[in-house]
């Protein structure tokens, strides 16, 4: 393979470094709140967020004063994103189905699709209040049939985020707290003396919240590893540097350790598209961010062929894959490591974090090679049952079963299928000995 890196990021090396660091302040967190509760619960919020109110739970009053404050304009966008991302989840949902089926004369198996019980939603604020998360987790648990969501988002500004909000409370929760951070998530997995723990935590969050899910999970459940926004560009000469710059920047504004990556066959537009990310930088309103993120963590990397730019993208693994080429459909076909794809110049990642309807907390961090990303599937565990009905398959089944119980020696399983050999099937099996087909002359 013919693989040039124009543009490198930090190195893995690096990148574990900081991963480390992170790893040690969430723990002394997380133990710290299963320690103290409540208390270190407050002392993290005055602490991070500066806020420390008389109950971080709202009230159904407190929840109708803010939801006020949020403009006729931005409810109405709010309702018609969760309209879209409402009616593609329903459509996931219909498609999961309890089956059941007889496998032999009598045999009955089947698997019931359950909803979690319980699950927390982390909805991110900090430099940008992600009202878009809000719909992704709490509106498809809702969807699923979760009996309680309960939803957290840190203050802004020191108060709560009407738009967030709103968000939470038009999607279906049913508790709503202002908490940010390791706090938030950590409560709501652990549980305090005020908040009851849950089954399971979703949603993204910066690298202190993808760390803290990951060590609780076991705990609780979680959706997956959903880190810093990564982006991908895969583009061919069919588009321009403007396109490919825009798509790069609108990713790595997310924070200082956003990946975006520019992957083409074009020499000519790799070193046009680091320019117009020059020219850009010097004019977005989120250049601070940006900028950081791109000499960091932006990537151009030049291939020879097709088959190297989908091997590439495969063995990377970003979180959004934005592909404009003269083979979308190709790509699509045969990339099988990602988060989610965008396929053709008229698409675009934005849309599909904030309103077109796929599920936008996605996998970060290479889980795309073994996970996709949140949607109404995750939040359905899905459970096997079985069921014997005539005396004839008991014994049938259980034969099979004592002798393969026997074949690894484990003596007390053989007895469950022999006792039922020796009672459905008339057999005079003896303690420990393997039921032998009826007839069998061995």
């Amino acid at each position: 393979m013919a693989v040039t890196y124009l543009k490198r990021g930090k190195s893995e090396t690096e990148r574990n470094e900081e991963d480390a660091k992170v790893r040690g302040t969430v723990e002394s967190i997380l133990k710290d709140i299963e320690t103290r509760g409540d208390a270190a619960v407050r002392e993290l919020s005055e602490k991070f967020d500066k806020y420390s109110p008389q109950a971080f739970l709202l009230t159904a009053s407190e929840i109708e004063a803010i939801i006020q404050k949020v403009s006729p304009r931005d409810m109405e966008d709010i309702r018609f994103a969760q309209a879209q991302i409402r009616g593609f989840a329903e459509a996931q949902r219909a498609s999961m189905t309890d089956i059941e089926v007889e496998t032999l004369p009598g045999v009955i198996l089947g698997h019931r699709n359950i909803p979690v019980q319980s699950v927390g939603c982390y909805v991110p604020g900090g430099k940008f209040p992600m009202v878009a998360s809000a719909h992704m987790s709490v509106l498809t648990a809702s969807v699923a049939g979760v009996k309680r969501i309960v939803a957290s988002a840190p203050p802004v500004n020191g108060k709560p985020h009407p738009a967030i909000v709103a968000a939470m409370h038009m999607g279906g929760a049913h508790e709503i707290y202002v908490l940010g951070g390791i706090q938030a998530v950590g409560a709501m997995a652990l549980g305090t003396e005020t908040i009851d723990p849950v089954h399971m935590l979703v949603g993204p969050g910066n690298a202190f919240v993808a760390e803290a899910k990951r060590q609780l999970f076991g705990r609780v459940g979680i959706d997956l590893f959903a880190g810093p926004t990564e982006t991908m560009v895969i583009a061919d000469d069919t588009v321009d540097a403007e396109m490919c710059a825009t798509d790069l920047l609108g990713q790595a504004e997310h924070g200082y350790n956003s990946p975006a990556v520019l992957l083409t066959n074009s020499r000519k537009l790799a070193e046009d598209t680091m320019s117009e990310i020059d020219r850009l930088l010097k004019i977005l309103p989120t250049a601070e961010t940006a900028a950081v993120s791109w000499r960091d963590y932006g990537e151009v990397i030049l291939c020879d062929t097709y088959d190297e730019m989908l091997a590439t993208a495969d063995e990377i693994a970003s979180e959004h894959v934005q592909v404009m080429t003269d083979r979308d459909d190709w790509f699509l076909d045969n990339m099988t490591c990602y988060g989610a794809l965008f396929l053709g110049p008229r698409t675009n990642v934005a849309n599909g974090d904030k309103v077109i309807g796929t599920n936008h907390t996605l996998p970060t961090k290479k889980a795309g090679r073994y996970t996709g990303g949140l949607w109404v599937g995750k939040f359905l565990k899905t459970h096997s049952y079985q069921k014997i009905l005539t005396d004839e398959a008991a014994t049938l089944v259980g034969e099979y079963g004592s002798r393969l119980c026997m074949l690894e020696g484990f003596v007390g399983h053989a007895e469950q299928c022999n006792v039922r050999v020796r009672r459905y099937g008339g057999r005079n099996i003896g303690y420990g000995q393997p039921a032998e087909p009826a007839g069998s002359t061995s």
